[in-house]
């Protein structure tokens, strides 16, 4: 597919760029090789492209007792739970990359309770699934269960805002038939 052809499935005025945000772009290139999809999306609203950056920025890359990989295995689950091409493609290439097994992103995207995962990660994925699938249905006993594997409430709270942040994010993706980058799919194979 072309970098030409248009990212989700509706016709969003594309507006001239701030300076701020070509800056920001060309570092986006630099540093990733690509300019994701996503801001591209959410390029249209400036005001949109920067509170959505700054949240991802703060939840993925922000300080958290959390690591990098966890927080883009969480990234997988919820999204495998919404079906999220977009997130699943996009997130699944980043948990092989962080985490150097080109299974692991594809297994977490297939069926995570598959995945060879210590009883932590796997009670972070399973809190992260109850989440997303019956919000409602959330007790004391699932966070006892994150408590009992050695998860602080700062990390419980971290979870949650990763989770609720990609269940916001699929469900844009999603509604708008965003088209993951190419590039994506060869990442770490």
């Amino acid at each position: 597919m072309s970098h030409e052809e248009p990212v989700i499935s509706l016709d969003l005025p594309a507006p001239a760029l701030s300076a701020e945000t070509e800056a920001y772009f060309a570092k986006c290139r630099e540093k990733l090789g690509l300019l994701p999809n996503v801001l591209r999306a959410y390029a249209f609203d400036e005001t949109k492209l920067r509170c959505f950056t700054e949240l991802y920025n703060d939840l993925m890359l922000g300080a958290s007792d959390l690591t990098k990989l966890e927080r883009e295995m969480i990234a997988v689950v919820v999204s495998c739970a919404n079906r999220c091409h977009y997130c699943l493609v996009a997130h699944g290439a980043a948990v092989r990359e962080l985490s150097g097994d080109p299974k692991l992103g594809d297994t977490l995207a297939a069926n995570w309770r598959h995945a060879p995962l210590e009883p932590r990660r796997r009670a972070m994925l399973a809190y992260a699934w109850k989440l997303t699938l019956t919000p409602d249905a959330m007790e004391p006993a699932d966070t006892q269960a994150l408590h009992d594997v050695g998860f602080t409430d700062r990390e419980i709270w971290d979870i949650a805002a990763v989770a609720a942040f990609f269940n916001m994010t699929n469900r844009v993706a999603s509604a708008t038939a965003m088209r993951p980058n190419d590039e994506y799919y060869g990442i770490a194979r």
